[in-house]
């Protein structure tokens, strides 16, 4: 099978399984697991924040995130779409206890001018934004650079935290030819994920202040994430780091490829050039995503349906050369 349901199911390679094996290791949370450690101050050196906790998830990440700098009883401001707002379970609310507004975005690109709309003098019954949150990449779509910046000025303005879920950053950084720094500049804290395209087994990075990790490793551990020995998967994620970012580009190469494939069906409706790395959505024509998927999945082909004339293919380090071939000749066969 061919798997295009998400970059969540790549897997450890052998070289990366090797890592694990080897990790020295020891209990972080007495803050004694030096491959934690050197996971951590590589996830800060890298990003340009002065420091980083290795958590077990991108949610968790953005949980404390918006636990610490969104504060209770405070709104923030996403995209309507936007992963806290639909797949963490309503823990930025039910946790947290943020008031979570979702706005309308193009491509999930939030606007400076829209953000501005949605900020509002409060009093004593009404609650006040603390924070905007983007997500970068969203849906596969990189942030421009000018946009962040005019972000941040915003937020500087009216005194907001930006937390940017980076669930897929270095696939923006990858595409938009720039060091990670560049992007992370305009958010006070980021969360990325080591275990999509990057290929670890789990985990997650969080990265801020020291003042803030500080924090965050205190709600870390309240919230049950404290881990012992757990330098076994920091090794996946040190690997990851050293090994598996430049080759991003052979996942963003192999979407377009297949997007291209699509193009050329009667079935399908794709606009190739707004496939920017690895994620394609696209329309079904005359027949339904639900149908179509089953359609491929029987020729091998494995993918979700997002809507009822909408599906989305993932490419990651587990989809081959070979495999894109495959892949889109059953996408032009398929009737």
């Amino acid at each position: 099978m061919i798997d295009l349901r998400s970059d969540t199911t790549t897997r450890p390679s052998q070289a990366m399984r090797e890592a694990m094996m080897s990790a020295e290791v020891g209990d972080d949370v007495y803050r004694e697991d030096p491959t934690v450690n050197r996971l951590e101050e590589t996830a800060a050196q890298v990003t340009g924040k002065e420091a980083a906790l290795f958590v077990s998830s991108g949610s968790m990440g953005n949980l404390l995130s918006l636990y610490i700098n969104g504060g209770r009883g405070n709104e923030i401001l996403t995209y309507r779409n936007s992963h806290i707002m639909l797949h963490e379970v309503a823990s930025p609310t039910v946790i947290a206890g943020v008031l979570p507004i979702g706005l309308d975005a193009p491509r999930g690109i939030l606007e400076p001018d829209t953000l501005a709309s949605h900020l509002h003098p409060s009093d004593y019954t009404t609650s006040s934004v603390s924070l905007i949150e983007v997500e970068n990449t969203m849906d596969g779509t990189c942030y421009p650079h000018k946009i962040l910046k005019d972000i941040r000025a915003l937020a500087d303005e009216n005194d907001l935290k930006v937390h940017m879920d980076g669930a897929r950053l270095f696939n923006a950084v990858v595409a938009q030819k720039v060091a990670p720094s560049e992007i992370c500049q305009y958010a006070d804290t980021v969360s990325f994920c080591l275990s999509k395209g990057l290929g670890a087994p789990a985990g997650s990075m969080l990265c801020g202040s020291n003042e803030f990790i500080k924090k965050a490793l205190k709600i870390r551990k309240m919230l049950g994430g404290g881990m012992r020995q757990i330098g076994i998967l920091a090794a996946a994620g040190v690997y990851a780091l050293e090994h598996n970012i430049d080759r991003l580009t052979e996942d963003h190469l192999h979407a377009g490829e297949i997007a291209q494939a699509l193009d050329q069906c009667s079935w399908a409706v794709v606009d190739p050039s707004q496939i920017e790395t690895n994620i394609i959505f696209f329309s079904t024509v005359g027949i339904t995503a639900a149908k179509a998927v089953a359609k491929l999945g029987e020729q091998g082909i494995l993918c979700f349906a997002t809507g009822k004339h909408e599906i989305r293919m993932v490419t990651h380090l587990d989809i081959s050369a070979a495999d894109v071939l495959q892949c889109s000749r059953v996408i032009k066969d398929l009737i």
